[in-house]
């Protein structure tokens, strides 16, 4: 009897724990929620408050009694925000697409065929990413101008269609797949490149994704490069829009219009990464995991 009260006792103090353990680690995960949505909250807020009440705030508010659309409506005719907006989308769409193909092709290469070499070659190509990204944007700023291709979309394109990084993610993961299936594809008198398309690719679809929606975020993100490499407006992306509208202020920094701006340009993203989350996460975990 003694005993039985004992692992009641033991049982109850058990579950007291487990409760309280479970409501710390969820009000940390509320906090952390809030740190994190926060900023979007911001952006939005600022984005709905007339200039001269923006302005007008020593201390900034949490909210507004009297919101506006108008700063979307400044956003779009202080400067041609569209057509930066069609540039980016264009510049984003070939970028991502060659670098796709140039990058699935190398990890391919480094992962299923033999040539001599092969891994001192990946050794040296895994050293460039030790190379400092400013380093890399002067040698390719001395090319590109040299090429005679600043602004243009080539200009823009031509530096960030490689990734050192994605080709050994995407090289990892094509060498989880059994290589016994390329042996057996290649008795069945099977082509590298249909190999490739029918077999890998398909398998390693997660990562492929990611790396695709990754990409498309850094071009869609992009402003060191454009801004080093145009200055012509017709070739402008959206982040040279953001700096213009932000420097259309009457006197003062134009913020509330820079961000209906950004609100704008950031939905394309959000609602990618809501559409594709749980293949982001796939193509993550499987790139983490060796064997």
């Amino acid at each position: 009897m003694a005993d039985l009260q004992d692992y009641q006792v033991i049982e109850k103090k058990a579950k007291t724990r487990k409760k309280v353990t479970t409501g710390i680690t969820y009000a940390l995960l509320v906090l952390w929620a809030v740190i994190v949505i926060f900023p979007f909250y911001w952006m939005i807020l600022t984005s709905v408050k007339s200039y001269s009440s923006y302005n007008s705030e020593y201390v900034p508010k949490l909210f507004t009694t009297s919101p506006t659309a108008q700063n979307y409506i400044d956003a779009f005719t202080a400067v041609p925000l569209a057509r930066y907006f069609l540039n980016t989308v264009i510049f984003t769409v070939l970028t991502t697409a060659m670098m796709l193909v140039v990058i699935v092709l190398a990890a391919y290469a480094f992962a299923r065929l033999d040539f001599k070499g092969k891994d001192l070659l990946f050794t040296l190509f895994l050293s460039l990413m030790m190379i400092p990204n400013e380093l890399v944007i002067i040698t390719n700023f001395v090319t590109i101008t040299n090429l005679g291709l600043r602004n243009t979309f080539a200009g823009l394109i031509l530096p960030s269609v490689t990734s050192v990084f994605y080709i050994y993610l995407l090289k990892e993961n094509f060498e989880q797949i059994p290589e016994e299936l390329y042996k057996a594809a290649k008795v069945d008198g099977t082509s590298d490149l249909k190999y490739l398309l029918k077999v890998m690719l398909p398998i390693c679809q997660p990562t492929i994704v990611t790396i695709t929606i990754l990409k498309v975020i850094e071009c869609w993100n992009s402003y060191v490069w454009p801004r080093l490499i145009t200055d012509d407006s017709a070739y402008f992306l959206v982040s040279n829009g953001i700096q213009e509208i932000r420097e259309n202020g009457f006197g003062r920094e134009n913020i509330p219009a820079m961000m209906a701006a950004v609100v704008v340009i950031s939905v394309p993203l959000i609602v990618l990464f809501l559409i594709f989350h749980k293949k982001i996460m796939a193509g993550v975990s499987r790139g983490g995991t060796k064997g």
